[in-house]
């Protein structure tokens, strides 16, 4: 215990970054429960669309759709979806998986969703970097 209080006097630096690093841990932890919205790894996702017909919203950028995207997605850009919840009102009633590159738009999605009415919402962890990491295929083109 003196070494570690000794080390913290000499490289307070050093032990900041890890009670931030530590702090970044526990958020990334509490997020999901915090947010009401689960998280889903790719394989996951793959068994929500295989058997409760899940809808897949990519909430990327054009140019980042067009180099791949989950087959038969939709794509509503995240800073449009606001203006464009009418496409996804037909599937109000089946589990919407939001992705886009890592994980952090796809969750901004979900809140604006949930704000608007949509209950059965799944974050896309990892996002497609988990998807292609996973070895899963990529559609290309609309």
């Amino acid at each position: 215990m003196d070494q570690l209080i000794e080390f913290s006097g000499n490289h307070p630096e050093l032990f900041m970054a890890l009670f931030f690093t530590l702090g970044l841990l526990f958020w990334n932890l509490l997020s999901e429960q915090i947010s009401g919205i689960p998280s889903l790894v790719p394989q996951e996702a793959i068994s929500l669309i295989n058997h409760e017909n899940a809808i897949v919203l990519d909430v990327r950028e054009d140019n980042e759709y067009a180099k791949g995207h989950i087959l038969n997605s939709i794509h509503i850009p995240l800073n449009t979806l606001s203006s464009k919840l009418g496409r996804l009102e037909k599937y109000r009633s089946k589990p919407i998986i939001s992705s886009c590159l890592s994980g952090n738009r796809s969750g901004k999605a979900c809140s604006i969703l949930k704000k608007n009415g949509f209950e059965n919402l799944h974050n896309l962890k990892g996002g497609i970097s988990a998807w292609q990491n996973a070895n899963l295929p990529l559609s290309k083109g609309k």
